[in-house]
């Protein structure tokens, strides 16, 4: 195929569109794509032949004869021998910054045993002077085949003479080293004001066991010795992950907790001509903020250039985290974990953690929903998607009637649902993005733990979609560049193989298989529902007369080949505007 040769035109919108195209009846398309197996992924899931590109946006679409009849003589004529094209993917949650710049020191090997975690502690030691911190990020111990966090014990014998600690989300496990450098003792409290949230301890001696649940004490040690890192650095980095996320088929990304720097990144690398993808920010809100300073927060970012709508950079959300994580022990859920070797879990009545109180919550989602920003909330556990809608529910009648449903509160995960949690969230208008790799990757090991009564209540797409609640598809990508090796996986086609098969690796169970669903709705959920909970259904998410012409060409028809040939899909050519980037 060629590249395309158009003018600018990323500052149309779509509602003036249709007029611009066809103002003028002598008025040709840049370009015309036929012969084509084109999955429009409208209302109607049509298929068509063939689609016309004017400037950036799809002029029209129909049959092969309708589109090549309104070519002229300048018109380029790209023949699809055939080929399936569809939208462009959008994944509606990743951490594009901290996965392009996570190996710039050195490669971190992959990991799947203890073993794999002890040897590369022990190599660290021959590299980082005695006395400074070693660290280790996002390697989940539901990905590991021991299924459990390495002990205190065995990181004091692989590190002796540093502080070290492995952290998998806002769980940590240190050393005894890295206890003494804390002061976190035998006498210490649990006080989440502290940063130290909950310290796991030896049911018998009291002792601390090296875990750390919400461990904001030892999360700036992780940035440590980064500041040699310069921006054209960065930005080299950033543009091999949006070139990486093209070569699969992505075309929008939405970053779900970007700082201000990371914005500043983003900005310089459009300004450059780099940006790839079209980027949606959620700006980072922090839970250690009172609720007025959490307002004076959201009320600055309303404020920033990037807030203002742009086709390429667009912050139009703001997020906080509510509770852990479910890979590492941490969320909040309804009913107790229970004590677990797992997860490291010694207290039967633990239900997890809450980062934020009631008032919180709704200061956030009310100053957002006032300055048209989207609110979002990382919320992994049933507990916490409990509390969240209740208190988004107050928060509704506190505002102009409307208005918090107008902009879409976010729920990132929403992982564990409870019965009748889709009403809840249809009465408040929110939305829920969802990763499909933790089913395939952490699934078996998340049953050995819940078991079959409580898995039933996780990810459950067809019960959703049954009941109307807005999800899309992510990756919650946070780490590593190339698609093979990242954390989390973002390939889109292993993700809506996932979600058809619901087979997660290391086991022959089928997780509740009455929550599969359609290869059409599995579509759907990575394109047209993806961009709906987003707020941006109207330029993305389906190929349609007016849309950005955004758009993916692959190997083999995903509707009608084998279900387990579609993880092995291959993006051919990816678009972006009408302008070919793979």
């Amino acid at each position: 195929m060629h590249t395309i040769a158009r003018r600018s035109f990323l500052g149309t919108t779509a509602a003036l569109l249709p007029a611009l195209l066809f103002a003028n009846d002598k008025a040709a398309p840049d370009a015309v794509f036929y012969n084509g197996n084109v999955l429009t992924v409208d209302a109607g899931f049509r298929r068509v032949e063939a689609f016309a590109v004017l400037r950036d946006r799809i002029a029209a679409v129909g049959t092969s004869a309708e589109i090549l009849a309104l070519a002229g003589n300048k018109t380029q004529k790209i023949d699809l021998q055939g080929k399936t094209v569809m939208p462009g993917i959008i994944d509606s949650h990743a951490h594009p910054v901290s996965a392009a710049l996570y190996e710039l020191d050195h490669e971190i090997p992959y990991m799947e045993t203890i073993e794999d975690v002890l040897a590369y502690f022990r190599s660290r030691t021959t590299v980082v002077p005695k006395g400074e911190w070693i660290t280790l990020q996002q390697v989940f111990i539901t990905r590991l085949r021991d299924k459990r966090y390495p002990t205190r014990a065995e990181m004091d014998v692989a590190v002796p003479d540093h502080p070290a600690f492995m952290r998998t989300g806002p769980d940590v496990m240190l050393n005894s080293r890295a206890l003494a450098k804390l002061g976190i003792t035998k006498d210490s409290g649990d006080h989440p004001g502290s940063g130290h949230g909950r310290i796991e301890r030896d049911p018998q001696t009291q002792e601390p066991t090296g875990m750390l649940r919400n461990c904001r004490s030892v999360s700036h040690f992780i940035s440590a010795g980064t500041g040699h890192i310069t921006q054209e650095m960065q930005k080299r980095q950033l543009k091999k992950l949006m070139s990486a996320y093209n070569s699969v088929g992505i075309t929008t990304v939405a970053d779900r907790n970007a700082s201000a720097s990371n914005i500043a990144l983003y900005t310089a690398l459009k300004d450059d001509g780099g940006l790839t993808c079209r980027v949606q920010l959620y700006h980072e809100v922090s839970q250690s903020l009172t609720p007025d300073e959490i307002e004076k927060k959201v009320n600055g970012v309303a404020k920033l250039p990037a807030a203002q709508k742009d086709p390429l950079l667009w912050c139009g959300g703001v997020k906080m985290f509510l509770d852990g994580g479910m890979l590492t022990g941490s969320a909040r859920m309804l009913k107790p974990w229970g004590q677990s070797k797992i997860y490291g879990i010694t207290d039967p009545d633990y239900t997890g953690i809450l980062f934020l109180s009631e008032e919180q919550v709704i200061r956030f989602t009310k100053c957002a929903a006032m300055n048209n920003l989207q609110p979002a909330f990382h919320c992994v556990g049933n507990g916490a998607l409990e509390f969240l809608l209740a208190a988004v529910a107050k928060t509704a009648k506190l505002c102009p009637d409307g208005q918090v449903r107008a902009v879409r509160p976010g729920i990132c995960h929403g992982n564990f649902m409870f019965d009748g949690a889709w009403d809840a969230i249809n009465k408040v208008g929110a939305v829920v993005d969802i990763q499909p790799a933790w089913l395939y990757l952490d699934g078996a090991t998340l049953f050995d733990h819940f078991g079959e009564e409580r898995m039933k209540w996780f990810q459950p797409y067809r019960t959703l979609m049954d009941n109307r609640v807005p999800i899309g598809g992510g990756s919650d990508h946070m780490l590593k560049i190339a698609p093979e090796r990242a954390i989390n996986l973002y390939d889109p086609f292993l993700g809506i193989w996932t979600v058809l098969a619901r087979a997660p690796r290391w086991t022959d169970r089928i997780l509740t298989p009455e929550q599969k669903i359609s290869r059409e709705e599995a579509i759907r959920f990575y394109t047209r529902d993806s961009a709906y909970i987003l707020r941006c259904e109207q330029d993305k998410g389906s190929l349609e007369v007016g849309k950005f012409a955004d758009f993916i060409v692959l190997d083999r028809d995903i509707l009608r080949c084998p279900i387990d040939d579609i993880r092995k899909t291959k993006v051919l050519e990816t678009y972006l505007g009408g302008l070919r980037l793979v």
